[in-house]
């Protein structure tokens, strides 16, 4: 499955933002998707995952309460809503696709978008 993550850019602190992430292809609803971010020097981390019927979805703890990730299997597409943006979300955020396993962990996704950079001014 082919990946592309779009909706970045350049923000002020408390603002909002919607990253959108469309897959090419017919079996998007197999796949466990989810949110990636990594920082300048950072490693990467997860932020948001939804599983394959659209429910329930995951949250890292930093991003818990502020974002909301959902997904529209007609459209192959999952989404990122953004929201009471701060600095420190500042990152390349990648969309993947994982047939199973761990949505917590970066190494149980098998295929990756190419990354939409958000920036968050203070």
């Amino acid at each position: 499955v082919q990946l592309q993550a779009s909706g970045g850019g350049l923000v002020q602190t408390g603002d909002s933002l919607r990253l959108s992430c469309t897959a090419s292809g017919r079996t998007f609803s197999r796949y466990v998707m989810g949110w990636i971010r990594q920082a300048p020097g950072k490693e990467r981390e997860f932020v948001a995952g939804i599983s394959r019927s659209g429910a329930p979805s995951y949250y890292a703890d930093s991003v818990q309460g502020r974002f909301a990730c959902s997904r529209d299997n007609a459209k192959n597409t999952v989404y990122l809503q953004m929201n009471s943006l701060k600095p420190e979300d500042t990152a390349v955020y990648y969309c993947a696709a994982s047939m199973g396993g761990n949505l917590y962990a970066t190494t149980s996704y098998d295929y990756w978008g190419q990354g939409t950079l958000v920036t968050v001014s203070s």
